[in-house]
């Protein structure tokens, strides 16, 4: 018998990420349609995809336009989780946060058999998850819908990091509850698990000197009338920063699997001579036989957290990052080194996506 395609609508849908999940559990999975805000993420977007998927603008524009499907068998998407994140100044009011609105106004248009939403871990303790609750309740605007969620780890089904997302799987109330993915990975290969992913597994075969920098701007295309740099395959992003000299000191002297603990009193920023405790992952390098820490957006800076290279004098690239992600050698990005970083920080660990997709595709 034929399989039929899985129609996927995507939302804030970033670079792809969470759809690069799940067309790499299944061929049958089809996004018949995105929406991304960022202009330079939908590029990148419609470069892997391909042309006339993805809704340039905000998710409000496009619940009013003509672009919205008549149908889809599943949902995706996180809606950005800024204002509740717990890195930073939390702010209950940030406008963002009501964005799961119309991620539920979606819903009720297109009315897909499941729905997945997944978020920072701090998102199931949020006044918003709470919203969502109450509106599948008896009455609520998704009473024809319940959900489960639980915080999983993207290195505990084959991503190279350590990255805890709050994931919710939905669906309508007359048909069951999928489950969630069984655990593949752990620290070691005993009771039928493999072997965590490690740093080290996803750099063997990545040049130790970045090679690419000839390639950053001699690229560009056009979208929506701004000339964007790409789109470039993620081998392609292997790119070098400058750094100052007391930068390339300090990083001479962090050892393997060393911080800012390790640097002498002359190479300390004054800020950290006063602050003696604090993150021991700031100017950290990278452990080479385990997972890396959650990939942010701006894994370019050794002051961020822990990403210098797990041996070498610099942080790790965008092509190194993007490894740590998952992504595929024929994934394709679009725009500036900042907007990329951001799209790489922001994606779904492509091996989590996976895990869920294949989830769905059991229960399909």
């Amino acid at each position: 018998m034929e399989q039929r395609d899985i129609r996927i609508l995507d939302l804030f849908a970033g670079a792809g990420g969470l759809t690069a999940g799940f067309h790499a559990a299944s061929k049958q999975f089809r996004t018949i349609a995105a929406v991304e805000m960022d202009t330079a993420a939908a590029a990148s977007f419609e470069a892997t995809f391909g042309e006339g998927i993805v809704y340039t603008g905000s998710i409000q524009d496009w619940l009013e336009s003509e672009h919205v499907p008549d149908s889809a068998d599943v949902v995706i998407g996180g809606p950005p989780c800024q204002g509740f994140s717990t890195l930073g100044k939390q702010d209950e009011q940030d406008e963002r946060n009501s964005l799961w609105e119309q991620y539920a106004a979606a819903l009720i248009r297109v009315k897909p058999k499941y729905f997945v939403v997944e978020n920072v871990a701090a998102f199931a303790n949020s006044a918003q998850f709470e919203q969502f609750e109450l509106a599948t309740d008896t009455g609520g605007i998704l009473e024809d819908y319940t959900f489960q969620h639980r915080i999983l780890n993207a290195a505990d089904y084959g991503a190279a990091q350590s990255r805890k997302r709050a994931v919710l799987i939905g669906h309508q109330r007359d048909i069951s509850f999928p489950g969630f993915p069984e655990i593949t990975h752990g620290p070691s290969a005993v009771d039928g698990l493999q072997k965590y992913r490690t740093v080290g597994d996803e750099f063997a075969d990545v040049p130790l000197v970045p090679d690419m920098d000839d390639l950053a701007d001699a690229r560009s295309i056009e979208r929506k009338g701004r000339a964007l740099s790409g789109s470039f395959a993620p081998r392609e992003l292997h790119w070098s920063r400058s750094y100052r000299q007391l930068s390339l000191d300090r990083f001479a002297a962090i050892p393997v699997g060393g911080n800012r603990f390790d640097l002498p009193d002359e190479l300390l920023a004054p800020c950290w001579r006063k602050h003696k405790s604090g993150s021991g992952d700031v100017m950290g390098r990278l452990y080479a036989d385990r997972p890396s820490v959650t990939i942010r957006t701006e894994f370019f800076k050794p002051e961020k957290g822990r990403y210098l290279h797990p041996t070498a004098h610099r942080a790790i690239t965008h092509y190194e990052a993007a490894r740590l992600q998952g992504f595929s050698d024929d994934h394709r990005f679009v725009g500036s080194r900042t907007a990329i970083a951001r799209q790489i920080g922001n994606a779904v660990p492509i091996p989590l996506g996976r895990a869920i997709a294949l989830q769905l595709l059991h229960a399909i």
